[in-house]
């Protein structure tokens, strides 16, 4: 066993294999006064794509012990979020927008209009980078510097590609089924020209980092601080309210199973 580990920071365990095989890397954070902290997922140079490399753009520099490097840690925050917030560098600014999201495999799909500037440019090869939040909590401390906020975070770099026309209606629905579940069914097809008007984009789920603090309550017993104080959490999540009818839906239609189960799903999961 080889250590590349450094106080305060995520460094590598190196595990021999033997023979011909690649080297086990395994993420450990040296804590400054406590043991090792050794990440959940361990991960293998064998081209497989089964959790996340750490480069100079994802690796987690400030509580790094909260750093998930599997990738399952990184589709459940994605699969758990209806939108995201997508940025990129326009004329030297940046500019950053909420978009409806959909993993498709490796992937994640956005969609945006042919005519916006944002999006072509996106389609043209500018970087972009994409950060799901799913705020879990407020952790109230004995003092305001100490106190913070409980989340699951995903950040994604990656340079899109443009869905070709013969797969737009199925990237499409993928996006429907994740943000809508079984509304495609209830209402009518998708024409040609709305198909024509969409810009459909692949994001690779390459490069990525994740951070999850969401069942962090540490309290150290030496603080100094006023037990008599309140401490804890408040935790947070995303409820669905009660379906609102459009006042031009003739009378008496009733609100669709598909739209029930998705108000259940989304409650159910905290999706937001």
């Amino acid at each position: 066993m080889r250590e590349l580990l450094v106080e305060g920071h995520v460094g590598i365990a190196i595990q021999d294999a033997g023979g011909d095989h690649a080297p086990t890397l395994s993420l450990v954070y040296r804590h400054p006064r406590k043991a090792d902290y050794a990440l959940d997922q361990p991960f293998t140079w064998n081209g497989v794509m089964t959790d996340l490399p750490l480069t100079a753009l994802t690796r987690v520099r400030r509580g790094a012990h909260h750093q998930r490097t599997d990738r399952a840690a990184l589709y459940d925050v994605i699969d758990a979020a209806l939108y995201a917030t997508l940025a990129i560098v326009r004329d030297d600014r940046p500019v950053a927008l909420p978009v409806g999201i959909g993993r498709d495999g490796d992937d994640l799909l956005i969609h945006g209009s042919t005519g916006s500037d944002f999006f072509r440019r996106i389609a043209a090869g500018a970087p972009v980078s994409l950060t799901i939040t799913h705020l879990m909590g407020l952790k109230y401390a004995r003092s305001l510097f100490d106190s913070s906020m409980r989340y699951r975070c995903a950040v994604v770099h990656a340079v899109a590609s443009v869905v070709p026309p013969e797969e737009k209606e199925a990237a499409l629905l993928t996006l429907s089924e994740h943000l809508m579940p079984g509304r495609s069914a209830d209402v009518r097809p998708m024409t040609a020209r709305e198909i024509a008007a969409t810009l459909v984009l692949r994001v690779p789920l390459t490069e990525a980092s994740v951070k999850d603090n969401a069942g962090s309550l540490v309290e150290v017993d030496d603080d100094g601080e006023d037990r008599s104080v309140w401490a804890g959490m408040l935790p947070l999540r995303a409820v669905a309210g009660e379906p609102v009818t459009s006042a031009q839906t003739a009378a008496g239609v009733a609100v669709p199973d598909s739209v029930r189960r998705a108000a259940e799903r989304v409650s159910a999961a905290g999706m937001s």
